[in-house]
């Protein structure tokens, strides 16, 4: 084959998108996903399919989410899931729902490889862009993920929404960022980039903000008129849960993940403690933690020099990496986020390098190591703990080393011509 042949192969983004889709689709079918009396098996196995397919299964006694059982996230994921469940009728199998589900999360995710390309050439290079598509085709951690849960949609909102940004097509960005929020709350980090980047056109700053914080707003009224504690617990769960798999787990004792209680325990406000309940209390309380966060977020917000899209880009990554880092818990899934922001920014062999690493943490981490612990819990006394408390403390280094790098890259010197415009009129 001739060089540019194999030049045109490999620059063929049609082609690579029609692989990564392919490749997906061919593993749903190939380790088709179904549940046993003795459990689940396929391709979802390991992750949260099955709890959410529970959850779903609960309109059959016309019981639906925010009305009659509380979600432990914003609304997005759960009407989807229970929409999608209650639409399938008689034909709503495991089977088929995780199916559908499958689908819907290879087009999100195929969403994401373009906006890697997209966001690559814009930042970079069009060579660059490419290169990071395949790479991100390549890797094992987002499509793994894909099947294990839903953070993908949280990506391609989020990117997406930072592309938009830079278009200055503020109006689609802020609506954007706000339905990612209503999936999870990540995207509203964003706000932090706005805010420095864009600081000398207050009216765009306050604009931006008022749309993307009013969808949210009124996405959530309805809610609050059918049962306002369920509403309240969607916004609140994750940040009163107990420690997990973080180094501040380590401190408090708590050996576990961070899955909440039964299902049953989601017909009740009260239910929201049952499993987190006999956990140890904080050591260092989060309100300390979150306020070192923020002084350490501020000290990046006023040092920051790189006043173009790639520092955009990258004040979004530290950004997320800090609040990550003081958060009370991890999950593992989160590197969904985490990977796609740091090849953007560091399209480098080490990037590819750290990409893999934080994987292998991950994985070794869950299932590796907890699904060895029988029920979840790792004891003191166990074999286990060391290993994993090792795989705590490297993780928790590797993304403080990131964060160091971000820094550093914020601390350089623009390049003109990816340059903010300082005073533009969205």
């Amino acid at each position: 084959m001739k060089q540019n042949d194999l030049g045109r192969l490999l620059g063929d983004f049609r082609l690579l998108a029609i692989l990564f889709v392919f490749f997906r689709l061919m593993m749903l079918i190939s380790y088709e996903p179904f549940l046993l009396e003795t459990g689940e098996r396929g391709i979802g196995i390991g992750g949260d399919r099955q709890y959410h397919y529970a959850l779903a299964t609960l309109t059959d006694d016309d019981l639906y989410p925010f009305r009659d059982w509380w979600s432990e996230f914003p609304p997005l994921w759960y009407l989807t899931t229970t929409g999608i469940y209650h639409l399938m009728g008689e034909a709503a199998t495991y089977n088929n729902w995780s199916l559908a589900l499958g689908i819907l999360l290879t087009l999100s995710e195929l969403g994401v490889l373009i906006l890697m390309r997209e966001l690559g050439t814009r930042l970079h290079t069009p060579e660059t862009g490419m290169a990071l598509a395949w790479i991100y085709a390549l890797l094992a951690a987002p499509v793994i993920f894909m099947w294990w849960n839903f953070d993908s949609l949280v990506t391609f909102f989020l990117l997406l929404g930072i592309l938009l940004l830079l278009k200055n097509q503020d109006t689609r960005s802020a609506i954007v960022v706000a339905i990612g929020a209503l999936t999870k709350f990540v995207p509203f980090l964003i706000f932090g980039a706005l805010i420095r980047f864009y600081n000398e056109n207050i009216t765009r700053i306050v604009r931006y903000s008022a749309i993307a914080l009013g969808v949210f707003i009124l996405a959530y009224l309805p809610l609050f008129a059918i049962n306002s504690d369920f509403a309240t617990i969607s916004l609140t769960a994750q940040f009163g849960k107990p420690s997990y798999q973080t180094i501040w787990a380590l401190l408090d004792g708590n050996h576990t993940t961070g899955n909440f209680g039964t299902i049953e325990s989601h017909l009740t406000a009260e239910g929201v403690q049952d499993g987190v309940a006999d956990r140890n209390p904080a050591t260092i309380p989060s309100v300390l933690r979150l306020a070192v966060a923020a002084f350490i977020g501020l000290f990046v917000f006023l040092r920051t020099r790189r006043m173009d899209e790639q520092g955009l880009v990258a004040f979004v990554g530290i950004t997320l990496t800090i609040f990550y880092l003081q958060s009370q818990g991890w999950s593992p899934q989160w590197l969904t986020q985490i990977i796609p922001l740091m090849l953007l920014v560091f399209p480098t062999r080490n990037g590819v390098l750290v990409a893999l690493l934080l994987s292998v943490l991950a994985f070794l981490e869950y299932p590796f190591i907890f699904l060895r612990s029988g029920d979840g819990i790792i004891d003191m006394d166990s074999s286990l703990y060391l290993p994993w408390a090792f795989l705590v403390i490297a993780r928790t280094v590797v993304l403080v080393g990131l964060c160091v790098a971000y820094y550093r890259k914020l601390r350089q010197q623009p390049n003109s011509a990816l340059a903010i415009p300082r005073k533009e009129q969205a």
